[in-house]
């Protein structure tokens, strides 16, 4: 009887529990953005601007150099918030990227079933069984990583495989819901039911993966960048400055320090969302 009333308890607790984590983690992400557009304004300093007289400085607020400032004297606040806006871009447009395949993707093979689905997701087994991190490390090399918008498309032509995966079942149960039979029976186009019925009804789920896969496509950016294979100068991401100030951890351990709290922070609050989306839109899933 105890162990009922203590799991009916915890039942009740759990939802109010995540939707404050999933509250909490899009004021922090809405917080980290207005920073990153706004914050460097509040700054001195440009975001290349050599100060001579500050090199490996340490965090000060008389010089305005609040976070410190790396080996060339450019002051780490300004950079860091600059490298926060570009790891939030690339994480967004790859995200959409793979938005766009996955659904694609995901949906027409559903919807076309048969053998046509069957070809669909036995490419979409071989790209799984090949290491994900390998395949964005050759579009990375191939298709250059000098230019924001190809490391981009490199990052997010390969992170739709598990949305596809999931539109595809989701796909697969909804038409033979009787509105959709009701929409074929009436003469509307497949190109139609799919806009009309199918992807409308997918929304929660497209939400709930997409807001997950922002910080799996940041993480792999700054993992890049980090190889040297992704932001190059004058250019500056989470993932370069963590780069950087590896190469200086002993000498000046704020260069390391900064970026990479900020990185785990954000990581952890779209995370928080994701999940708290998730319980949200499926209930029976937590």
């Amino acid at each position: 009887m105890h162990g009922s009333t203590r799991a009916c308890v915890m039942s009740r607790s759990d939802p109010p529990r995540g939707r404050r984590g999933a509250l909490l983690g899009a004021g922090m992400i809405a917080l980290l953005t207005l920073l990153a557009l706004f914050g460097p304004r509040l700054s001195p300093y440009a975001f290349n601007t050599l100060d001579w007289r500050h090199l490996s400085a340490a965090p000060s607020l008389t010089d305005g150099h609040w976070l410190g400032t790396d080996p060339l004297g450019r002051d780490l606040y300004v950079r860091t918030l600059y490298g926060l806006r570009l790891s939030l871009l690339i994480g967004v447009l790859a995200t959409a990227v793979s938005v766009v395949i996955g659904v694609a993707w995901g949906a027409v093979a559903g919807y076309a079933g048969g053998r046509v689905d069957a070809w669909m997701m036995r490419l979409v087994d071989v790209l799984y069984a090949l290491p994900y991190l390998f395949i964005v490390l050759i579009l990375a090399t191939v298709f250059g990583h000098d230019s924001i918008t190809l490391l981009l498309v490199a990052i997010g032509a390969v992170g739709w495989l598990t949305l596809a995966r999931a539109v595809r079942a989701q796909t697969l149960s909804l038409k033979r819901r009787e509105f959709i039979e009701a929409a074929r029976a009436a003469g509307l186009a497949p190109q139609g039911i799919l806009l009309r019925h199918i992807l409308p009804n997918l929304a929660g789920t497209i939400a709930v993966y997409a807001t997950l896969m922002i910080p799996q496509m940041i993480t792999f950016e700054s993992f890049l960048s980090f190889l040297g294979l992704g932001v190059q100068e004058p250019r500056a991401s989470l993932g370069s400055l963590i780069k950087d100030g590896a190469s200086e951890m002993l000498a000046a351990p704020w260069m390391l320090l900064v970026p990479a709290v900020v990185l785990v922070v954000l990581l952890l609050c779209f995370n928080l969302l994701g999940d708290g989306l998730r319980d949200a839109l499926n209930p029976t899933a937590r």
